[in-house]
């Protein structure tokens, strides 16, 4: 057993508050940086490309929504904000990038107590690191992601600037937002395995009702009730948040009510998800 893995070997699991949560994540960074590498890698172990295939799905994901958007469906090839036109290829891969991370995450995420269902079942393990695993993990794909998309808006002439560094905001925001949901869906997944095939079709849903490939400012003619509706979803916030640091250069505090909404919704699934896996993890080992 390796010196990292002792360090989370405790002398129980006892049903604890929502910041236990966050403290065993900072006591243990270190393991779960290794763990996620190594999680990381085998996704694609045995496969002739390897970790290669982690960036071609995505990558073809934006062609294939490119081609109907642009070719099959009328949507144009540039989208107007405020006078403004982007490439629509541009604006979507803007979108898209946190999408990716957060269905990503949250996939992942549920299956996490299954998938190390060994640590939970052979050893006294601090569990509650699992969960951060399959969220740094992630993050690998996603940061390739964030550079690839700033290149490729250097190659349309939209070069990063002081903006850009909002990124960094948006992305604590997600992370936050993921972290919460997966603790409660991994929990609920040790006794309710279903979960998981629920969780698939929500983000199937979800992809439509946050503005990734349809845009905002031109639904004019939508019911404001159903607009409102829309806004409620959190992704919203971000995608929107990735675009404005990539294109329309706003800053996020220009959305005074709209970033208060979107912390206290946060915070409320983090509080929530965090105390639903304190209170189950104490059953994991008994029906894992």
């Amino acid at each position: 057993m390796s010196e990292e893995l002792v360090t989370v070997i405790d002398a129980g699991e006892k049903e604890g508050g929502w910041l236990d949560v966050p403290k065993s994540i900072i006591e243990n960074r270190k393991l779960i940086g290794k763990l996620a590498r190594n999680d990381f890698k085998q996704k694609f172990a045995g496969s002739y490309l390897g970790i290669i295939w982690a960036f071609v799905q995505p990558i073809v994901t934006v062609l294939v929504y490119w081609f109907v958007f642009t070719k099959a469906l009328p949507v144009g090839t540039s989208i107007m904000r405020e006078g403004i036109s982007y490439p629509y290829v541009v604006w979507l891969l803007s979108g898209l990038v946190p999408w990716f991370f957060f269905s990503e995450v949250i996939s992942a995420g549920t299956s996490a107590l299954m998938d190390y269902n060994y640590l939970v079942k052979k050893v006294v393990f601090k569990v509650s690191v699992l969960p951060m695993i399959k969220e740094i993990s992630s993050m690998f794909v996603h940061l390739f992601f964030v550079g690839f998309t700033l290149l490729f808006c250097c190659f349309y002439h939209l070069y990063p600037g002081v903006y850009t560094f909002q990124l960094i905001y948006y992305f604590f925001c997600m992370l936050m937002l993921s972290v919460g949901i997966i603790y409660a869906t991994s929990a609920i997944t040790v006794f309710f395995q279903d979960m998981r095939q629920v969780v698939n079709i929500i983000l199937q849903v979800l992809i439509w009702m946050t503005p990734i490939m349809w845009n905002v400012d031109n639904m004019t003619n939508l019911n404001p009730v159903i607009m409102f509706i829309l806004k409620l979803n959190p992704m919203f916030y971000i995608v929107q948040g990735y675009r404005d640091s990539l294109l329309n250069h706003v800053w996020f505090f220009e959305y005074g009510s709209m970033t208060v909404y979107f912390w206290v919704v946060t915070l409320l699934i983090f509080i929530l998800g965090t105390s639903i896996f304190n209170r189950l993890k104490v059953h994991f080992a008994d029906i894992l």
